[in-house]
């Protein structure tokens, strides 16, 4: 009774006054063990390659922002559970942004990451920025893991277990890489895509340092994606790998949370230890990997793993006990003169191009094809939904509302200003041919990955085309490119689309 109860719970994203709180709604979901305990994931939806950091009792995190821009969206936490939008660190365009590290050192915040075969970092005097424009560190690797020596010396770690010095103003680095660390080695029968390590994390407690890395490639098979511990007395090893190895992998998939993996150790409150890592979701790969929370326990050698009966699927005590609480809402009626920080441009963010005014987002048509006009996106966060927005159409726009994985793969339904266009799979024609005059309403419905849409001239009655389309597919393991199936606002051909009261409803 109580497994099916919590199958049945569909994780939500909530803003409400720009929070984001996915166990709020979980909670009102009938939690069978009430309001102590939290169920994964934290974060819902396209929330990859976490980096979380300690600042006092606060906590913030970022991570991979990819080809959507302004990336690198920082949040803040005081109980691991309810997180606020801070701020995006990064507005200038430099390619696709792959997994950050968030540091604090000497009292300015620093994150560092990859991008366009490079790494760069950004910094700020406050968290809340301003950010400073990213600057080019010149050294290849992925993946850097920003970490001190006992001498205060600062040095980045790479996905290939090397390292390199950088200098004492973290903005430049002083030598060439040196290899440190070889991985663990995955037993030959298990089934993953590649060794492929990753994503290492470095913390230091007693005599140790502790190495984190993810192993058996990111996406391929449910089994790959691993958590890996190593120690040593120094950061630049020998490292002895633990006898807990691997701290968390999916072992079938049959499991709910397939690929999981690139894990931080971090102390939390009350002196508690954790691991915040990523994973897929089974039957919603498209959704992107998502971001989960797992307590750790110390052995009394000095070992750490997760404790026995901890389930990734099933509710878990919640670090630290508060009352903050929100309601979902990924509604949008486009008031002041910012985009609220769901929204992101794909690959190109234009200030000039849009502006907010009146309740109105109005964006200037771009290209010929949803493929090139770079349309606005935000991040589904339930497997059942509709999504409505209201649009007007100036010139020889047209505009769209779009499930967007990328600029080769998306469907949705568009208006220019006589007719409604379906879109499917990137052929695009007329479905309902003069049936509007340069103003109409649009609504998708995705239920579990089948997708009905419809138009309206009034916003009451609903008229669903005869056109559907099956989403599944758009994913990782079928297209590449590491990302997810976004809910996209669109505006191309010659003129401007203005928006008005995006509404967005999850469904059981």
């Amino acid at each position: 009774m109580i497994m099916s109860k919590i199958k049945n719970i569909v994780a939500t994203v909530a803003f409400v006054a720009l929070t984001f709180s996915v166990q709020a709604q979980q909670q009102t979901q009938n939690n069978s063990k009430g309001k102590a305990y939290y169920l994964n994931p934290i974060f819902v939806g396209d929330y990859p390659d976490p980096s979380i950091m300690r600042d006092g009792n606060d906590y913030y995190i970022v991570h991979s922002s990819f080809e959507y821009y302004p990336g690198l969206l920082i949040w803040h936490s005081k109980d691991l559970i309810n997180w606020t939008p801070v701020t995006h660190a990064l507005h200038k365009y430099v390619g696709s942004v792959w997994a950050p590290d968030l540091v604090k050192y000497k009292n300015k915040y620093y994150i560092y990451f990859p991008a366009n075969n490079t790494n760069y970092v950004v910094t700020a005097n406050s968290i809340n920025g301003p950010w400073s424009d990213p600057i080019d560190l010149k050294i290849g690797f992925i993946d850097p893991g920003h970490f001190t020596d006992a001498a205060g010396k600062r040095y980045l770690y790479f996905s290939n277990g090397g390292y390199v010095p950088l200098a004492d103003d973290g903005l430049s680095v002083t030598a060439d890489v040196k290899s440190a660390y070889s991985g663990w080695k995955i037993p030959r029968e298990w089934s993953v895509e590649c060794f492929c390590m990753e994503g290492p994390k470095m913390v230091k407690r007693g005599g140790y340092y502790y190495l984190t890395v993810a192993e058996g490639g990111t996406a391929g098979p449910a089994t790959s994606h691993m958590v890996i511990s190593a120690r040593s007395t120094s950061p630049f090893g020998p490292w002895e790998n633990s006898p807990y190895n691997p701290i968390i992998r999916t072992k079938d998939n049959s499991e709910k949370w397939w690929s999981k993996g690139h894990g931080t150790l971090f102390e939390g409150p009350d002196n508690k230890w954790w691991m915040i890592f990523h994973a897929y979701e089974n039957g919603y790969y498209n959704l992107g990997r998502q971001t989960l929370l797992e307590p750790v326990e110390w052995t009394k050698d000095g070992w750490f793993k997760i404790p026995d009966g901890i389930k990734t699927d099933a509710p878990i005590l919640k670090p630290y006990q508060s009352s903050l609480a929100s309601t979902f809402s990924l509604n949008d009626d486009f008031s002041g003169h910012d985009l609220k920080p769901q929204w992101q441009f794909f690959k190109d963010h234009d200030t000039a191009r849009f502006h907010l005014s009146d309740n109105t987002l109005s964006i200037k048509g771009k290209g010929g094809a949803v493929s090139d006009c770079a349309p606005l996106l935000c991040i589904p966060s339930t497997h059942s939904y509709t999504a409505q927005v209201e649009m007007e159409i100036e010139g020889a726009a047209i505009g769209g509302l779009v499930l967007f994985y990328d600029n080769k793969y998306y469907s949705g339904i568009l208006a220019d200003n006589q007719n409604i266009l379906a879109n499917l799979r990137g052929w695009q024609f007329p479905t309902e041919k003069n049936v509007i005059q340069n103003h109409v309403f649009l609504r998708i419905k995705n239920i579990k990955n089948t997708v009905d849409m419809y138009y309206s001239t009034d916003g009451q009655k609903w008229v669903k085309i005869e056109n559907s389309v099956e989403v599944s597919g758009y994913n990782h393991n079928v297209l590449g490119g590491f990302l997810s199936l976004r809910l996209g606002l669109c505006s191309l051909g010659e003129g401007t689309v203005k928006f008005k009261n995006f509404v967005f409803k999850p469904l059981k």
